[in-house]
């Protein structure tokens, strides 16, 4: 087996930037990434054999931990029978009423294979009810690589520091107004001078993309007033939140009913999938329904369809939730003890399941207020993590995630880690 440096060298031959998603390069912390060649519970094991304590989880999806008994049981079942059809087959129909339960804001449903497919059809879906063309996004959130959303995006976007929107035509970025995230006043101010243009808004109720950034108290609820007095969809990009802070994910935990939602990542079970879906009113308006067109050939395949409803079944059992709240508040706290030890300033935040580390002494409620983290404090703190079996994401602008699977044995080396990581981080610099 190639070494992890022999098959970067090899793939920066033959993908652009030897990746295929930009953030897996290492680009924003420096050195070479590692190849997974096996996955199972909370670990991941390159192919040199080093085993590593994931907190990225396939960026969300592995909720149960990888590789998870049940489903890898149900996809091979699944496989048995065929893995793509291009007609209606029942898991996706099992699927439908699955999410429609669990997700208060959902009476309709189309499935999709990304959370960008997902992003992009609801905000064709938007402006072909309202008949407007305007879309107000925030900044730091990403919603996927859709042209409306590469303004002022988040996530690798923002980790690779290009500009806002290369490649994407002026005019059409003009279409997309951006808002700082948790400012009520601009988003009022927005609406008194635009609202009558706005088609929807789109945003990360809990904010994934810039780290990790919670709604103030009543942020969400006024987003909501706002669309409804001028008539515009509210759309909640519940990709990185769905299910993962909540059963029915962000709209369930704040109160707040989207008119349009679109998921990822979780009810795929780790295979590539993307949902979106609302008010029954305004998704008649997709065809062959209605006027609206959008299409997908692998759009609701049986072996993303068996993974999604067995993750989503292992994580409907009583407790899950209030357990992976509290996996994550010890690893948050016991990470602060060991910065705190070192004399690092660094602080955590956590919704159940999602964290974000930030190297600053105050807390963060804004993207302004992201983008002081110490980011070079961050890199050196990576890699120390890093030698010591601890994979976080390689960025400083990316939440991070816990599983069912993570032990208290994996939550105590971390944090034993960390020790050694924010001293090293310390001394560096």
């Amino acid at each position: 087996m190639p070494t992890n440096h022999e098959l970067f060298e090899t793939a920066r031959q033959l993908l652009p930037g030897g990746v295929n998603s930009p953030v897996r390069a290492f680009r924003s912390v420096g050195g070479e990434p590692f190849f997974t060649a096996r996955a199972e519970g909370p670990y991941l094991w390159d192919v040199e054999g080093q085993r590593y304590i994931d907190y990225i989880g396939s960026w969300g999806p592995m909720i149960a931990g990888h590789a998870h008994p049940k489903v890898i049981a149900a996809v091979t079942e699944a496989a048995r029978h065929g893995t793509s059809f291009g007609t209606p087959n029942p898991l996706e129909v099992t699927m439908a009423e699955t999410l429609v339960r669990l997700v208060p804001g959902l009476e309709m449903v189309r499935m999709v294979n990304s959370g960008t497919e997902a992003t992009m059809a609801a905000i064709r879906l938007a402006r072909g009810f309202t008949g407007r063309t305007r879309i107000v996004k925030f900044e730091g959130c990403y919603h996927g690589h859709g042209d409306a959303f590469l303004v002022k995006a988040g996530s690798g976007v923002m980790t690779l520091g290009l500009p806002d929107s290369p490649g994407v035509p002026k005019a059409l970025a003009d279409l997309t107004a951006t808002l700082p995230y948790n400012d009520f006043e601009a988003a009022t101010r927005l609406f008194e001078s635009i609202g009558g243009e706005v088609a929807a808004v789109i945003v990360e109720p809990i904010v994934g993309n810039a780290n990790l950034i919670v709604p103030r108290p009543g942020y969400l609820q006024h987003l909501r007033e706002l669309c409804t007095r001028h008539g515009a969809l509210l759309i909640f990009d519940e990709v990185m939140t769905g299910f993962r802070v909540a059963p029915g994910g962000a709209q369930q935990l704040y109160g707040v009913r989207p008119d349009l939602s679109t998921f990822g990542k979780v009810i795929g079970g780790g295979l590539p999938v993307g949902a979106y879906g609302g008010r029954r009113d305004v998704m008649e308006l997709i065809a062959p329904a209605g006027p609206v067109y959008q299409a997908g050939t692998l759009s609701g395949n049986p072996l993303a369809m068996a993974a999604g409803l067995a993750t989503l079944e292992l994580i409907s059992a009583p407790g899950f939730h209030a357990e992976l709240e509290r996996k994550t508040a010890r690893l948050c706290a016991g990470l602060e003890a060991a910065a705190r030890d070192a004399g690092v300033p660094f602080i955590t935040h956590h919704v159940c399941g999602m964290f974000g580390l930030y190297f600053r002494a105050e807390p963060v409620e804004t993207f302004d207020d992201a983008k002081a983290s110490d980011a070079a404090m961050f890199r050196r703190f990576f890699h120390g993590m890093l030698k010591r079996g601890v994979y976080l994401a390689p960025s400083a602008f990316e939440a991070g995630f816990i599983s069912q699977a993570h032990g208290e044995a994996d939550i105590d080396a971390t944090c034993a880690a960390a020790a050694l990581a924010f001293a090293e981080a310390r001394d560096a610099t």
